[in-house]
C-alpha cells in the first residue's frame, strides 16, 4: 500500500526544514521574525500544504554584482521552508538517476570534487600526459532563464514516476518515517515550477541596476513559461534534473567516457581532437530540439590539456592546478579591501581566502597577498600560510 502522509508528519518535516532553512542565517531580521511565532507559522504553511491551497508569496528581485554581474529572485522565509522540506522529501530520489559526474547541488560533489574529476579524467585519457589529450569546454546560453518549465515539470513527474517502483530507503532523515507520499510530492512539484517568478515581484534597489546585464540573462527577458529563479533551493535542484536528459546523451547516445558537468559548464575529454569536432553540432541540435537550450558557441572551445584547460575557477595543468586568473583577481580584490578595524570579520574573511586558495599551487600567491603587516598585526599564520591564528581580541 502506498505511504500517505499524516499532517503530524507534515509537521514534523516542516520543523526540520525551518532548521535547514535558518542555518547560517540565524542573525537576519527575517529569520527571527519567523520564529517569534514558530509554530503557528509553521501550523499555517502545514494547512494550506495538507489542504492544497499553498501558493508562493511574491519574491524579491534584485542584481549582485559579485563574482559577476547577475539577476537574483528570493523567496519570502516561509517558502524557503517549502523548498527545503521538497528538498529532504526528493533529493535523493533525483541523485539516484544522475551520472557519477553531475557535480552541483550534491552532498560532497561541489566544485572542488568537480576539478579533481577533470584531472583524473585527464591522467586517464592521457595516460598521465604521456600521449595528446584534448578538453571540450561546454557552456550553456542564460541557463536558467531559458528553462521550459512545462518540459521541466514534465520531466520530473516522469522521474518521480519511474523512481516511485524502486526500493528507497530512508531519504527523509529529519523524521521517523522512511517512506515519501508521492502524489503529495508530485502536486507540490507542480506548484514550485509553475510559478512565474516575474507575478508581482519586488524590485529592490534601482531599475538602473539592469543596465549593463545581459537581457539573456533576465527572467525579466523571459519568456512566460521560461525561466527558474536563481537563488532558489530547489532551481539548483531541478537545473540537475533538466540537464540530466542531456548527460544521458552524452553518456549512453555520444559514448563519451570522460564527461563532467557542474549546473551549464561541461567538459568531454577525449584523445581523438576531430572526434571532439564532430560531436559538437550533435551536442547542439540535441539542446535545441529536446531542451530548447543554446549552446553559447562563443564559449565553445577546445584545448590542448598539456597546455592547460580551465574549469570552475581552476587551471589544470600537468602535475599542478592552478587558480584561475578572474577568480585570482577577485580575491586580491577583495584581500585589499578588507578593514583591519574589523577584527573579526578580516580574520573570518583572510581564513576564507587561504581556504579556497589552499586547493591550489599558490604558495607564491599567498605569500606575496597575505604577508601584509596589517594582517601580520592582527595575527600570526603557521607555516604553510593555509591559516591565521585566531587573534587575542577575538
Amino acid at each position: 500500500m502506498a505511504y500517505r502522509l499524516t499532517k503530524k508528519a507534515l509537521l514534523a518535516d516542516l520543523y526540520a526544514a525551518f532548521l535547514c532553512a535558518k542555518k547560517h542565517k540565524v542573525n537576519q531580521p527575517y529569520v527571527k521574525h519567523f520564529e517569534n511565532r514558530l509554530m503557528e507559522n509553521l501550523k499555517e504553511i502545514a494547512d494550506s500544504l495538507w489542504n492544497h491551497t499553498y501558493k508562493p508569496e511574491p519574491s524579491t528581485c534584485f542584481i549582485v554584482e559579485r563574482p559577476k554581474k547577475r539577476e537574483v529572485f528570493a523567496a519570502q522565509f516561509r517558502d524557503r521552508v517549502v523548498h527545503h522540506l521538497y528538498y529532504n522529501y526528493t533529493h535523493e530520489i533525483f541523485e539516484r538517476t544522475f551520472i557519477a559526474d553531475t557535480y552541483s547541488c550534491i552532498k560532497g560533489r561541489g566544485s572542488h570534487y568537480g576539478i579533481r574529476r577533470m584531472k583524473k579524467h585527464i591522467l586517464e585519457e592521457s595516460h598521465n600526459y604521456q600521449e595528446k589529450c584534448f578538453v571540450l569546454k561546454l557552456d550553456i546560453r542564460g541557463y536558467f532563464m531559458h528553462i521550459d518549465r512545462q518540459r521541466l515539470l514534465t520531466i520530473t513527474l516522469s522521474t518521480l514516476n519511474k523512481m516511485q517502483h524502486h526500493k528507497i530507503v530512508c531519504y527523509r532523515k529529519h523524521t521517523w518515517d522512511d517512506e515519501v507520499d508521492f502524489p503529495f510530492v508530485r502536486w507540490l512539484t507542480k506548484e514550485i515550477i509553475l510559478l512565474n517568478p516575474i507575478i508581482n515581484c519586488r524590485i529592490a534597489g534601482s531599475e538602473d541596476d539592469w543596465i549593463g546585464l545581459d537581457k539573456a540573462k533576465s527572467l525579466r527577458n523571459a519568456g512566460e513559461d521560461k525561466g527558474l529563479p536563481i537563488g532558489n533551493l530547489t532551481s539548483q535542484l531541478f537545473s540537475n534534473v533538466y540537464l540530466n536528459v542531456f548527460d544521458q546523451f552524452v553518456k549512453r547516445e555520444l559514448h563519451c567516457k570522460h564527461y563532467g558537468r557542474y549546473v551549464d559548464d561541461a567538459y568531454v575529454v577525449s584523445s581523438d581532437k576531430e572526434w571532439l569536432r564532430v560531436i559538437i553540432p550533435k551536442i547542439r541540435n540535441f539542446l535545441i530540439s529536446e531542451l530548447e537550450l543554446e549552446l553559447h558557441m562563443g564559449k565553445v572551445q577546445i584545448h590542448n590539456a598539456k597546455h592547460g584547460a580551465d574549469f570552475l575557477g581552476a587551471f589544470v595543468k600537468p602535475y599542478r592546478t592552478y587558480i584561475e586568473n578572474k577568480a585570482l583577481n577577485r580575491t586580491i580584490q577583495g584581500v585589499y579591501q578588507l578593514d583591519t578595524n574589523k577584527v573579526v570579520h578580516t580574520y573570518l574573511s583572510l581564513n576564507s581566502y587561504l581556504g579556497v586558495m589552499g586547493h591550489f599551487s599558490s604558495y607564491n600567491i599567498r605569500r606575496n597577498l597575505f604577508l601584509q603587516e596589517r594582517f601580520l598585526k592582527l595575527a600570526p599564520y603557521n607555516n604553510n600560510i593555509t591559516k591565521f591564528c585566531k587573534p587575542v581580541l577575538i
